[in-house]
C-alpha cells in the first residue's frame, strides 16, 4: 500500500518552503525525508509528531496528512 502525501507536500511548501528546510527542522537528512515522501521508507511516530508540530498540523488532522491511501489509476 502506498500513501498519498500531496496534502503534506502542500503544507511543507506553505509553512517551511522546501523538503530540505523541513528535514533540517526535524533532524533528518533531506534524502531520508525524500524517501519517506516517495513511499520508499515509512515514517516513525516520533517523526510524525515533530512534523505536525513544525507544520502546525492539529492532532485530529494527522491521518489526513500521513495515512491517506494513494488511489491506483
Amino acid at each position: 500500500m502506498e500513501y498519498d502525501y500531496s496534502k503534506l507536500l502542500g503544507r511543507i511548501v506553505e509553512y517551511v518552503g522546501t523538503q530540505k528546510e523541513l528535514a533540517q527542522k526535524i533532524g533528518l537528512s533531506e534524502h531520508s525525508v525524500s524517501m519517506k515522501l516517495n513511499n520508499q521508507r515509512g515514517w516513525k511516530q516520533k517523526e510524525i509528531r515533530k512534523i505536525a508540530e513544525v507544520l502546525q498540523i492539529p492532532s485530529s488532522e494527522i491521518a489526513a496528512y500521513f495515512f491517506a491511501e494513494r488511489v491506483q489509476s
